[in-house]
């Protein structure tokens, strides 16, 4: 296949991205430069209003590019927002094509990377008049807070039941088609609060009953597919006062979901029954944030992307992934994703870095992978 990416455009339009701030829930200035990179180009876009349910200030995008080519929409994926340290990001490109950040912040490499990428590649097909097939280009926010933006999405506006979602690490050829169901939960312990000194008999200690029931609780790895983690507790209210709030706060993470959903009560059961034990209680407070799924190999996003990875010469290198994204909410509404390596390293540290050489090589594979036609 001819070269079809500017390498000079395409690091320009990350580095361009860069520059913008896009913590989680405050995208509307990413959100707005991308609705303006569709308008440039003539695609007609949505952009949903389920920030008001979440505190945020911009949507999901939702694009839609009518094909030439015969064969269902592929959609690609991408999100908005880069974990903190996110503002006053700038981009430093070096020598050797690397691409750093400051080494203040993130670089925002994710998914900012995979932003650029889905960008040039409409640029690109428009362009040089490529045929491919209909496109549909969903642009998330809020994926960094457990996919908050995109698991709200109105799925009944997809149509396509091949898709990409540009959102993992590593070489080309790499591709996530596994991930885990991620519980997290709350627990609010209370006891009474009594003078520690005077009369610490009256009082009920909040933090003591956490502190039993976490005791028998096993944490880590459960087995090969599960773990369960406490990572946060708070409470008391003065060294002289017999503490009455004691709030847990912790996730389960399992690739069968009613593992996770086994946990979660045996969890809730030992805090319950340790308050009520010496007259506390205890409430609990849960919420799913990625539901899991496993992608069959014979599915045709993966088979389509096995097409591209031999005519480019890339392993074909499936991986199973302990993290979530966008896919997770894709494959529990029946579309069957996988989720593409697109040029980021370190991610979530300020050493995060990408490449020319990345950006351009993923463009290259997407027009690969939307002018070929569905695997049968």
């Amino acid at each position: 296949m001819r070269q079809h990416i500017d390498q000079e455009r395409i690091t320009e339009q990350f580095l361009k991205l860069v520059e913008i701030d896009n913590p989680s829930l405050a995208e509307r200035k990413m959100a707005d430069e991308v609705r303006h990179q569709l308008d440039e180009l003539g695609v007609f876009y949505t952009e949903d209003e389920t920030w008001r349910e979440t505190g945020g200030n911009a949507g999901n995008i939702f694009a839609t590019v009518p094909g030439t080519l015969p064969g269902g929409a592929v959609l690609l994926s991408a999100h908005l927002d880069s974990v903190a340290p996110a503002v006053g990001k700038r981009g430093i490109l070096h020598e050797d094509g690397t691409i750093t950040s400051a080494g203040d912040t993130v670089l925002g490499s994710d998914d900012l990377a995979g932003v650029a990428e889905i960008l040039e590649l409409v640029r690109c097909l428009k362009e040089q008049q490529i045929p491919h097939r209909p496109l549909e280009l969903w642009f998330t926010y809020g994926e960094e807070l457990y996919s908050i933006g995109g698991a709200r999405f109105d799925f009944t506006q997809i149509r396509a039941e091949e898709a990409y979602v540009l959102d993992a690490t590593g070489a080309p050829g790499i591709f996530l088609y596994k991930a885990p169901t991620i519980l997290s939960f709350e627990i609010r312990v209370r006891g009474k609060a009594s003078h520690a000194g005077f009369a610490p008999e009256r009082g009920i200690h909040a933090i003591r009953i956490c502190a039993e029931a976490i005791s028998q609780v096993k944490i880590g790895h459960l087995d090969e597919e599960t773990t369960v983690n406490i990572g946060e507790i708070s409470g008391g209210a003065g060294t002289n006062i017999v503490p009455e709030l004691c709030t847990v706060r912790g996730e389960i993470r399992s690739y069968v979901h009613e593992k996770a959903l086994e946990q979660l009560e045996r969890i809730r059961g030992l805090f319950q029954k340790t308050a009520e034990q010496v007259g506390g209680s205890a409430e609990f407070l849960w919420r799913i944030g990625c539901h899991a799924y496993e992608i069959r190999m014979d599915s045709p996003s993966v088979q389509n992307f096995r097409r591209v990875c031999d005519e480019r010469s890339h392993p074909f290198m499936p991986q199973a992934s302990f993290g979530g994204s966008d896919n997770n909410a894709l494959a529990e509404h029946g579309i069957e994703g996988i989720v593409l390596s697109c040029g980021m390293e370190q991610v979530h540290t300020t050493q995060e870095y990408t490449t020319v050489r990345a950006l351009t090589e993923t463009t290259e594979m997407l027009v690969a992978l939307v002018t070929g036609t569905m695997a049968e």
